[in-house]
């Protein structure tokens, strides 16, 4: 009896250590740029994406920056969130929206090679600048050093963050509940950095 609860139970073990091993998330090629320009002057020099790919994951940003993009009640609060100068009304952003509400600036975009799900197409993702002089993502979940350079980056990175466009703008007391925006999130990357 004994030898079958040791077969059991090295088949119980074998197959939680496969279940663990197939948890761990797929990392993808990934860079960020400040801007559409660098990508395609990389890009026709031999980078890692093609002149497509950028124009393709350049565009996923614009369209998220305009339905995603942190809000705020005040300038002064975009300003405390993401630098003197780094914001501007949801009204000049998304040529239509209102002025008395305020978005980060675009200050750049990642770019994914995203092999599986979207067999070889790009996903991009904006970035925006922080307080403190580094980049995080719409969802403010992610910081990077840099809005520059390239890595492997989890896919989640690319999840498409939660809209935020009709919903109320964050109060200075609301960005200060999360500690910030972009200082919610645990995943520190350095592009470049």
């Amino acid at each position: 009896m004994t030898k079958r609860s040791n077969h059991v139970a090295i088949v119980i073990l074998g197959a939680a250590a496969f279940t663990l091993a197939g948890c761990r998330e797929e990392k993808v090629d990934a860079a960020a740029f400040p801007d559409l320009q660098s990508c395609t002057s990389e890009a026709t020099s031999g980078g890692l994406f093609s002149v497509q790919d950028c124009e393709v994951a350049f565009a996923d940003a614009q369209t998220l920056h305009v339905e995603a993009a942190p809000r705020y009640d005040s300038f002064e609060v975009c300003e405390e969130q993401h630098g003197v100068g780094a914001c501007g009304s949801e009204q000049t952003a998304t040529q239509g929206g209102s002025s008395s509400i305020f978005m980060p600036l675009l200050a750049g975009y990642l770019i994914g090679n995203m092999l599986s799900g979207r067999a070889g197409m790009s996903a991009g993702q904006p970035l925006y600048k922080t307080a403190n002089g580094r980049f995080t993502n719409a969802a403010g979940s992610s910081t990077y050093s840099s809005n520059k350079g390239a890595a492997k980056l989890n896919t989640s990175q690319f999840t498409r963050p939660s809209p935020t466009v009709g919903k109320p703008p964050m109060s200075r007391a609301a960005a200060n509940s999360r500690g910030g925006f972009g200082k919610a999130g645990s995943g520190r990357t350095g592009f470049g950095g």
